[in-house]
């Protein structure tokens, strides 16, 4: 079995009487795309809390990169290399791209946004020249010192996967990439989406445009009332009955 940078075994998560996330069980192998579908409802975005520690789960295990996670900080997950996208881009809107990237360096060195008075100033160059090739892989290199808030929607979270990326996270999470973009905008996620994952970055995307799905994911497993269904190639999952009348032909969308 190829290696596996995530491991969800057993999970499940309750709130009140609601069953949010029955018996998970989930392997996300490394240098893959694995996508997460699913209705409105299904407990997508519950997981993806739960693996970054936002969400302690009533049982189970999330082992990420062989150490088990559970009970750990969100902050103490991403320093172990695990990075997630919102569904509402999370970005300094007053400063520019380049101090927002250099934001996302900083704290990955320093743990927790620490700032030092007196940072060797080549370790600062060091920093910069980081932040700006993060940009520049993600073509807004020319657009460094403009001002975050002015962007568009999509812009501003290509920006954010800048962020992500100058972290060298081994895990990225992206809950609804395409969330609100124009086609246009889409588009160009994607053909972004393509080049991470020519990159080799592991990735683990949660997304409701199934153009989206279809054209970027290694692996799909669909969610339904809590519970996995169905894990295949995109071949696989296009062509599973259960998968057609529970969420693809259900008109659930």
């Amino acid at each position: 079995m190829a290696d596996s940078v995530l491991k969800i075994t057993n999970v499940n998560k309750s709130f009140g009487g609601l069953k949010a996330l029955n018996n998970i069980n989930l392997t996300i192998e490394k240098n893959k795309v694995h996508a997460i579908i699913g209705p409105n409802g299904a407990g997508k975005s519950t997981l993806l809390n739960v693996c970054i520690g936002l969400l302690a789960p009533d049982t189970g295990k999330v082992l990420f990169d062989g150490k088990n996670i559970i009970g750990k900080q969100a902050h103490e997950i991403n320093q172990m290399g695990l990075a997630r996208v919102f569904q509402t881009p999370e970005i300094f809107t007053e400063l520019t791209l380049l101090e927002n990237v250099m934001i996302a360096a900083l704290a990955k060195q320093e743990g927790a946004f620490k700032f030092k008075i007196f940072r060797n100033l080549a370790e600062e160059k060091a920093m910069m020249q980081e932040s700006i090739d993060a940009l520049s892989s993600i073509g807004m290199d020319n657009q460094m010192y403009d001002i975050a808030g002015s962007m568009s929607r999509g812009n501003k979270r290509r920006l954010e996967l800048a962020m992500c990326l100058v972290q060298r996270a081994k895990l990225l999470l992206l809950d609804e990439p395409t969330a609100g973009m124009s086609r246009h905008d889409t588009n160009q996620t994607i053909k972004l989406l393509k080049k991470i994952k020519a990159d080799g970055m592991t990735k683990i995307i949660i997304e409701h445009d199934m153009h989206v799905v279809f054209s970027v994911a290694d692996t799909i497993s669909v969610l339904a009332r809590g519970e996995i269904i169905a894990t295949g190639t995109p071949d696989e999952i296009k062509n599973n009955p259960i998968v057609q009348a529970a969420y693809l032909g259900g008109g659930n969308e």
